[in-house]
């Protein structure tokens, strides 16, 4: 199938199909959500969600304390966001009961850039899934129950084509009014349309944005006069009004207020008896018009706190269902975020080496997060991510003591994901010659925009304090151990013959025997060969040379038996690899010959650096970012 079929197609489906009153009844009796309300076609569209039993991944288990959580597939992209999401699906889930939330105002509260467009993108592409039916020509989608009565009918729909009275509470607007004398009291000649909601033509979807205090009025909302159709219609017939405001054109759907409350509070006032008694009047004094849909409206916190604080909004704030939308507070997420942000651009395969978006994912949600008393903030960071940390600092405390002790604000300021993601442009295109990120440039990047954002002193001492305090030496610690696995592998004999001479010297002291070269003849007494042993033993720190002597023995004589009396490699015995590893790293200077990029002294040399340059390659740097970070560790570990 082509592209453009597929287009023709999909654009078929979602044409409007025409029914006699009947028809539609008739539907209704088949299938409830021909007459169900914006809450309930939107819960059908976000479906089912998936139950995870945290109990069973060690990191969640960590994170929500065993619980089984709800995962909706529908919002698989925002990641951290679980609370936030319940806490939407709720408001539609009662609201679809018919519960007190049928009457309130869904409002995304949170910090700039932290998603809450995105939220409300979704949820208004979610709204187009599910069809609902409306009068035919009606130019607010009313539903044609809203043209019976509930007293009179009600009892007869229910009995007849078992719709609940519940849906009877809408009255008829002024056009349905005048149709309905125009067409002499016959409902029956009233056709019905079944429509798909439509971002595109304002179908059961609107967005409505505030104008400046001295111009707005409510005709944003609830729609004014068509100047034009005076010539032919008095001021007050519906005919001459244009139903084009926000509610008229979202009833049965979803509008969307954005920034609500810088609007002057006498434009918020429609929105109350729209929610509250499911109609709202005109500007025209015709009577009241139907709305049966949902209002989403969102705006940052100085906002809200602004007409929080003010006594004139009591009776609004009791009519508002609040969902909080922090800033992500977990290091892994927040990776995932820049990942999908990568995706959608051109930097998608642009190579970005690793431990750069962690690097960039620590900085943002320490920034974030309160400080704790008697606990460092990056064992909080790391706690809230899910790692257990408790052998590395055991002061650390735990998930839920962490959250108690800083409160339901934490995560509503800080650095947005906006803002990282400029700093990851500029990191991509830090180098003139080459597209790519890498942790060394991102560190600078961000001391250079740290400065250039002119925070107030403490913030800006505190933001440079994570960089110098936790990401640098962290970093130090990340490139240190890429670099030495790398430079390890090319030379893996050096190792071997490491271990090969230990695993000798160790087993002659032992047995108390001395030590004949084969080659040169020297003779080693007891002492000289514990002053070799020890030159390998002192870097790693070892406490208790003779057990650990006799522990490497034991094995390697154990290992023999298996391995045709060869001895085992020397990665084989993670305790003695670990000594040889700090043996081999407590001299930078032996490093240097292969990592560093100087003209090389002799082939052997060359032929390694060649090795490490390729290892690191694999391990998903570029050649270039390779030179870098090798003379920027070498640096750093000289100026230590």
């Amino acid at each position: 199938m082509t592209i453009l079929q597929h287009f023709k197609d999909r654009y078929a489906q979602t044409q409007e199909e025409e029914y006699s009153l009947e028809e539609y009844l008739a539907i209704c009796k088949q299938d409830p959500t021909a007459y169900a309300t914006a809450a309930e076609r939107m819960l059908i569209a976000i479906g089912e969600p998936e139950l995870i039993d945290t109990s069973r991944d060690s990191r969640l288990s960590r994170i929500f304390s065993n619980k089984v959580i709800k995962r909706y597939p529908e919002f698989d992209e925002f990641y951290g966001m679980e609370e936030a999401v319940e806490n939407i699906v709720s408001f539609f889930r009662h609201a679809a009961q018919g519960l007190e939330e049928k009457k309130q105002i869904l409002y995304l509260l949170g910090p700039v850039g932290g998603g809450k467009s995105s939220l409300a993108e979704k949820l208004k592409a979610l709204m187009q899934k599910v069809p609902f039916y409306a009068i035919k020509g009606s130019p607010v989608n009313e539903s044609p129950l809203g043209l019976f009565d509930p007293a009179e009918d009600g009892p007869i729909l229910e009995e007849e084509y078992g719709i609940p009275g519940r849906y009877l509470k809408n009255i008829m607007s002024p056009w349905a009014v005048k149709r309905l004398h125009e067409f002499g009291g016959d409902i029956s000649q009233f056709r019905v349309v079944k429509r798909y909601p439509s971002v595109l033509d304002q179908i059961a979807v609107s967005k409505t944005e505030p104008g400046d205090d001295n111009n707005q009025d409510i005709s944003a909302l609830v729609g004014k006069v068509n100047i034009r159709m005076l010539e032919d219609f008095s001021q007050d017939d519906p005919d001459a009004y244009s139903f084009s405001g926000g509610l008229c054109k979202a009833n049965q759907g979803l509008m969307e207020f954005v920034e609500m409350f810088k609007a002057p509070i006498k434009v918020l006032h429609p929105l109350l008896t729209a929610t509250q008694e499911g109609n709202y009047n005109t500007t025209e004094g015709m009577g009241s018009v139907p709305f049966d849909g949902v209002i989403l409206a969102h705006s940052n916190e100085s906002e809200w706190q602004t007409f929080r604080n003010n006594k004139h909004n009591e009776a609004f704030l009791d009519r508002v269902y609040i969902v909080k939308v922090p800033y992500c507070v977990r290091v892994s997420e927040e990776i995932e975020i820049y990942r999908k942000l990568l995706k959608n651009s051109s930097l998608a395969g642009a190579p970005c080496a690793p431990d750069t978006l962690d690097m960039l994912a620590q900085f943002s949600v320490l920034s974030r997060i309160k400080e704790p008393e008697n606990s460092s903030i990056f064992s909080k960071m790391k706690v809230y991510d899910g790692q257990s940390i408790k052998d590395t600092d055991p002061k650390a405390k735990s998930i839920q003591e962490y959250r108690d002790a800083a409160g339901v604000m934490e995560g509503m300021d800080g650095l947005s994901t906006r803002f990282a993601f400029k700093i990851l442009s500029k990191v991509f295109n830090f180098d003139t010659t080459e597209v790519a990120a890498n942790p060394v440039h991102l560190l600078y990047v961000l001391e250079k925009q740290i400065e250039q954002e002119q925070y107030p002193p403490e913030i800006q001492e505190k933001y440079l304090r994570f960089i110098k305090e936790y990401l640098a030496p962290h970093y130090v610690q990340f490139i240190g151990k890429e670099i030495q696995t790398a430079y390890l592998e090319s030379y893996s004999e050096y190792g071997q013959n490491l271990f090969d001479r230990y695993v000798t010297y160790a087993d002659l002291w032992i047995q108390d025997q001395e030590f004949r070269d084969p080659e040169t003849g020297e003779i080693l007494d007891r002492a000289s060969i514990n002053d070799e042993l020890e030159k390998i033993e002192k870097p790693a720190g070892i406490s208790n040379p003779k057990d650990f002597r006799n522990e490497v023995v034991n094995f390697v004589l154990r290992a023999r038996a298996n391995n045709q009396g060869q001895n085992p490699s020397w990665l084989s015995y993670e305790k003695l690899r670990s000594v040889i590893e700090k043996k081999m790293f407590s001299n930078t200077e032996d490093l240097l010959p292969v990592i560093s990029f100087n003209p090389k002294a002799s082939q052997e040399d060359q032929k390694k650096h060649k090795q490490f340059v390729e290892r690191m390659v694999e391990r998903g740097y570029t050649e270039k970012q390779v030179r870098l970070l090798a003379e920027w560790y070498l640096r750093v570990r000289k100026s230590h």
